[in-house]
């Protein structure tokens, strides 16, 4: 090859390497992608759903983990979150391998609401060393009137943390608030469970509070009343001092250990003790103080209800005594319906899941 060819050849491959200045050439920032996220964040379980798959739930008790402390093993649903302040919390079940863990239902949740975030954002598997995205939250809360501005302040904004060791940065941009319960509500409309006419009474029975509001028609609140206490945590707490309990295990049993066992055939943890043959006892007190208290405030709707949907993670308590009852219909997967009518669904979809 000549002189002349080796310039040219050379000249040519210049021309084809990338200039940093070159704007044709520049390499685009790659922005944060979007979630959008629905949470219930419940007494009991915090609930979430991204739309997709199936809704997960994580227990709603925790343990701060001292500095000095190793923490035992963590998981998605059991996730160990740290603050950038190196104040460390580890929900979920694996809380219970603590001692004096923190449970939700004898606090107020409202105040734990950016904590309760944390532990349900779930790192994208595609994250490597840092979880980046911005999010779209849909949140519900008992009276929002009272504390959506708590809610807000909590929420809004960027949030760094570790969640399971891995570093997140987040930016919240927005916060959709709605009433606990209306989110079944909608869900119950999807799955054709409500009245084309007349009053529903949606009971929204949880770990800790029990609500009830009365709709239209047209998705309207006509009445509501909100109850802090009288939960499954009641019913726990009363069962808990019981001495058919409390003598076989030799202290007072722990009213948190009684809620679990209420979805685990009313056993006592792993303790081979149980109170299922005396639950009754406890349970229709309870019972009837939740459906007296909803007669006494509706009595003057009563004749154009249509329906009474028993929703709430505390609700498959009672579905057996309300078999049969035609004014009753009891959510399907009643701990998750409330999240999954909170996550807003097109219309197209809507009308698909509808008409199934």
């Amino acid at each position: 090859m000549t002189s002349v060819e080796t310039r040219q050849v050379k000249a040519k491959k210049e021309t084809t390497i990338a200039q940093p200045d070159s704007p044709e050439v520049e390499s685009p920032v790659r922005s944060a992608p979007t979630r959008s996220l629905a949470l219930d964040g419940g007494n009991y379980d915090l609930k979430f759903w991204d739309g997709t798959g199936v809704p997960k739930a994580i227990r709603s008790i925790r343990f701060q983990v001292p500095q000095g402390r190793d923490p035992v093993r963590y998981s998605d649903s059991s996730p160990l979150i740290e603050l950038p302040d190196g104040s460390r919390y580890h929900f979920g079940t694996q809380a219970y391998k603590y001692r004096r863990q923190q449970q939700t239902v004898v606090e107020n949740k409202v105040d734990l609401a950016r904590l309760h975030l944390y532990a349900c954002l779930e790192a994208d598997r595609a994250a490597e060393d840092l979880c980046q995205f911005h999010l779209q939250l849909h949140v519900s809360t008992p009276e929002p009137a009272k504390s959506q501005e708590s809610l807000r302040s909590q929420l809004m904004g960027v949030h760094e943390f570790k969640r399971n060791g891995i570093p997140f940065r987040v930016t919240v941009d927005q916060v959709e608030i709605e009433r606990e319960g209306l989110g079944s509500y909608r869900y119950a409309q999807r799955l054709g469970l409500i009245a084309e006419s007349g009053y529903t009474i949606v009971v929204d029975i949880g770990g800790g509070t029990w609500i009830t509001r009365l709709m239209d028609a047209e998705g309207d609140v006509i009445d509501e009343n909100v109850m802090d206490r009288g939960g499954a945590y009641e019913l726990a707490t009363a069962i808990s001092f019981d001495k058919r309990l409390s003598n076989l295990l030799g202290t007072t049993a722990d009213p948190a250990i009684v809620m679990d066992g209420f979805k685990t055939g009313h056993n006592y943890a792993d303790t081979g003790l149980s109170w299922s043959l005396w639950l009754d006892d406890y349970l229709d007190p309870w019972f009837k103080g939740i459906f007296q208290t909803i007669k006494a405030q509706y009595t003057p709707y009563m004749a154009r209800v249509t329906r009474f949907l028993v929703t709430g993670g505390s609700s498959h308590l009672i579905t057996e005594r309300l078999a049969g009852r035609k004014l009753f219909a009891v959510m399907p997967e009643p701990q998750f319906a409330n999240v999954r009518g909170l996550f807003p669904i097109n219309e197209g979809l809507q009308l698909c899941m509808t008409t199934k």
